[in-house]
């Protein structure tokens, strides 16, 4: 994440040139795209030599390549929508009809940034992994697209190639067949990895913690997202054995973390179906008692009210054993305050759906306000899923949310990316910035 800079010649440049795109993009009128072009295609370029390039032109110069690779697609392609979506990274949104055409946008996109760059009158090579996807509406949604075009740039990265995927879908029927079939020997192949989150304590101003997600890299459909394989591992009985390879990888990761001087706490989402499961406890309990890493289990509402005599007492052996327990999704399932107030839960995750529409909304700052205050009163922290800008930063600070936890702070990240991110955050600028973004508003409403 970028440290707030000092205002320049080349800032002030930076930042007409951010004006410049923005009007374009909202001066563009809407295409029908319905008939011609039905793909939704999405691309991410992220710049590969920037340490080479910082040591030639500096690190102002160098904060500021990404315009120029910005002002390189919208040149060639006018019609996309271009967005500048982190320091090294451009993400491009265009349509397209068909796997030829989106071949063709591919090849347009690493045709455009093939030649040098003039930088200041001098040539410079731009080196950028490429990562694109796309489908039809009807088979993808933009959580499926945003999260294959991340898994898509990290293999480019990876093997310095351009990644092109191709999402459309065979029969969901037969689909969901051939996942059932090939998910039991997924862990054996290495097929599944994890990401990790960051979860920001907001007055310390620090990494608090982390949340474990799974994945599944599968070797023909590419990026399988949990929403698709969980089920499946709970409906096959795989999600016990999936659950606990995820625990031993955390463990493993977690060795490497404290290489790096990094000691904190790492949550794992556990199945409301394992809460019941009297074998899982236990082997759960004796791998977590056989180390001394901070482990936390995440929990929602509704796993627990399925069968909450089971539910309560092995969450109280999963706490006897120094396991934290969160709940998770607070506030989309059927919340039961009988239960909340028997859980031995330090930790309370209001549900993104209340987060991600927190400045435009005149109910959700009601509930997320008064979720606060029952969590405190509760005696357990609070943290805020899905924080997306600076805004929706800077109200939760204010009304008194503990941790935030969204792609405003990082995406999920694989375990050699969240140890750099790790050593590199620049977090407590981030929270400084937001809250005198906050002030200085409030003081102009004044005013």
């Amino acid at each position: 994440m970028a440290p707030a800079r000092t205002p320049t010649k080349a800032a002030g440049k930076a930042e007409n040139r951010r004006g410049r795109a923005a009007l374009t993009a909202a001066n563009r009128e809407p295409t029908d795209t319905s008939a011609a072009a039905p793909w939704l295609a999405q691309a991410l370029l992220q710049i590969s030599n920037q340490g080479t390039l910082r040591r030639l032109l500096g690190v102002a110069r160098t904060n500021d390549l990404v315009l120029d690779v910005a002002d390189r697609i919208v040149a060639v392609l006018p019609d996309a929508t271009v967005a500048v979506v982190g320091r090294w990274t451009v993400e491009v949104d265009s349509c397209v009809s068909d796997a030829a055409e989106l071949a063709a946008f591919a090849s347009t996109l690493a045709a455009a940034i093939a030649d040098p760059f003039d930088l200041d009158g001098e040539q410079h090579a731009i080196e950028l992994a490429i990562g694109v996807a796309a489908g039809p509406p009807c088979a993808i949604d933009d959580v499926r697209l945003a999260e294959e075009v991340e898994d898509a740039l990290a293999q480019s990265r990876n093997e310095q190639v351009p990644v092109v995927r191709d999402l459309s879908q065979v029969d969901p029927m037969t689909d969901a067949l051939a996942l059932r079939r090939d998910l039991p020997g997924a862990i054996d192949r290495g097929e599944m990895f994890l990401q990790y989150q960051p979860k920001v304590h907001v007055r310390r101003q620090e990494v608090a913690s982390a949340e474990a997600l799974v994945r599944w890299r599968h070797p023909t459909r590419g990026l399988i997202l949990p929403g698709d394989f969980i089920p499946l591992a709970e409906s096959s009985r795989e999600i016990d054995r999936l659950t606990l390879w995820t625990i031993e990888q955390v463990i493993a990761d977690q060795a490497l973390l404290r290489r790096d001087g990094q000691n904190i706490t790492i949550f794992i989402n556990i199945s409301g179906q394992l809460l019941s499961n009297a074998k899982f406890v236990k082997r759960a309990c004796e791998i977590v008692t056989s180390t001394d890493v901070s482990l936390g289990f995440e929990i929602t509402e509704t796993s627990v009210i399925r069968d909450p005599g089971s539910a309560i007492a092995n969450l109280n052996v999963f706490a006897d054993h120094g396991i934290e327990i969160a709940i998770d999704d607070y506030g989309a399932g059927l919340s039961s305050l009988a239960y909340l107030k028997q859980l031995p839960a330090r930790e309370l995750k209001i549900d993104k759906m209340f987060v991600l529409q927190l400045t435009s909304s005149n109910r959700d700052p009601l509930i997320v306000r008064s979720t606060i205050d029952l969590a405190h009163a509760l005696e357990m922290e609070v943290t805020a899923e899905g924080v997306e800008t600076p805004a929706a930063l800077a109200l939760l600070s204010v009304m008194g949310c503990d941790m935030i936890q969204g792609y405003l702070i990082s995406r999920p990240l694989e375990i050699d990316a969240f140890r750099h991110y790790m050593r590199d955050h620049k977090d407590a600028a981030l929270v400084d910035t937001a809250r005198a973004t906050f002030r200085a508003g409030a003081l102009r409403r004044v005013g």
